[in-house]
């Protein structure tokens, strides 16, 4: 089977986060930026995040809007922060590109070419696009109303609610070998309370049956490491159309190095044909 992007990666907002610092983790990204390289397509979140850190660091304060003046603000503070510390560690012969879409880049046939011809030109021309959705511009009661009128007209809609959604998008857009998904947990646990319980593989003898065990594996998926996530149901929800284009797909936790991961050396969920 012929893929066009060897790898898309996403990593989450708190796989990002130094809790004990209050700070960004940037010992995870300048791990990770150094992996990067041309072939990978690399869908970042933590612009929120890290802008409300970022913003608290500067003034010693937190903003006092609404949730979503507020959202909107620190995506907007945050996007500078985090492309400033890929690019400082990534390697300085590859070129960075950023990549801010919306649900309406993936729901227009017009949009949709534009954004799979500009990925699959970075590799040729040695850059490295990074993704993240457009939270800075992105009004949720404006989201909810362009998104219902999709549904309206086409029958369904791509959302993009979170950058699990995003990255798997993004993966069926591009046709990439393998889909890398980087949380705070080490994949998919049959018990989120049970450390020894993770789940190392899911196939089937065809897509069919994958499928069918990835809606049985859903089952046992719960809850969510913080307001606004949509936690493991939902991430497999997500891969499910990827994988029937033939993408592997590996959960992981971003505390490994994706060298790591894809030698099999860590622990991680595997789901593939």
């Amino acid at each position: 089977m012929k893929f066009d992007i060897e790898l898309v990666g996403k990593i989450g907002s708190m796989a990002l986060i130094d809790k004990e610092n209050n700070d960004m983790n940037y010992n995870i990204i300048a791990r990770l930026s150094r992996e990067l390289r041309p072939g990978y397509v690399w869908v970042t979140s933590g612009a929120v995040e890290i802008g409300k850190l970022d913003y608290l660091k500067r003034t010693g304060k937190l903003l006092d809007g609404s949730d979503e003046e507020n959202k909107t603000d620190y995506a907007a503070q945050g996007q500078s922060v985090l492309m400033q510390t890929y690019r400082q560690y990534m390697d300085s012969k590859y070129s960075l590109r950023q990549i801010l879409v919306e649900h309406q880049h993936f729901n227009d046939e017009m949009k949709r070419k534009h954004l799979m011809e500009l990925i699959l030109r970075c590799p040729e021309q040695n850059a490295i696009p990074i993704i993240n959705y457009n939270d800075a511009v992105s009004y949720e009661e404006n989201r909810k109303l362009e998104i219902n009128e999709i549904k309206a007209k086409a029958g369904k809609a791509i959302e993009c609610v979170d950058n699990d959604e995003t990255a798997s998008q993004i993966a069926c857009l591009v046709k990439c070998k393998t889909l890398l998904i980087l949380s705070n947990q080490e994949g998919i646990f049959l018990n989120p309370d049970d450390p020894t319980s993770i789940v190392k593989n899911v196939g089937g003898k065809d897509v069919y049956e994958l499928l069918d065990n990835i809606d049985a594996l859903q089952t046992h998926c719960k809850g969510a490491s913080r307001p606004g996530a949509h936690g493991a149901w939902a991430k497999l929800e997500y891969i499910k159309e990827p994988v029937k284009n033939g993408t592997s797909v590996i959960i992981a936790s971003s505390k490994y190095s994706i060298k790591d991961i894809f030698n099999g050396t860590v622990p991680a969920t595997r789901i593939g044909l």
